[in-house]
């Protein structure tokens, strides 16, 4: 079995694209961000619950390349999964590929975002490395101050 990506699909809109007509670059932070806020939320971990329970997970590192652009009203499918995780850190990979109208449309009415395998032609690869703080900004260990959160991620990973 391959691995699980959780797929968000989306498309490009006008305000997205830069004088060249292709996607800005900085876009792409942001489509990570959308896949991994609608990650977690499918995988319960809801980004309120998690400061509610007085954590907070900032961006610590972030890597991306790019391999080809994506211009205006083409479809585009973000892949999220957790790479890496610790009591103290966690890792998430993406990849941002150019799909089909007609995935588009599919997946949107299938409303159902696991998939086993990515489709589509290679835009962008990256990851984010975030660290569990507390309110004081202070490293918390996610095991002991929220263990149904640790255990949720630890199921995301299952080969970790």
């Amino acid at each position: 079995m391959g691995e699980t990506w959780h797929e968000h699909v989306l498309r490009v809109y006008y305000k997205d694209t830069d004088q060249m007509g292709v996607v800005h670059h900085g876009n792409y932070v942001n489509w990570f961000e959308m896949g991994r806020t609608e990650m977690m939320q499918e995988a319960g971990i809801a980004y309120q619950d998690i400061e509610n329970l007085g954590l907070l997970l900032p961006v610590l590192n972030l890597d991306i390349d790019y391999h080809k652009s994506a211009a205006y009203n083409e479809c585009a499918a973000v892949y999220t999964k957790i790479g890496l995780y610790t009591p103290i850190k966690l890792r998430f990979d993406y990849e941002v590929r150019r799909i089909a109208e007609e995935k588009f449309l599919e997946q949107k009415s299938a409303g159902k975002g696991l998939v086993q395998e990515q489709e589509g032609e290679l835009l962008v690869s990256g990851s984010t490395l975030h660290m569990w703080l507390n309110k004081k900004w202070k490293p918390a260990r996610i095991d002991k101050t929220a263990p149904d959160i640790f255990e949720r991620i630890k199921r995301e990973v299952p080969n970790q």
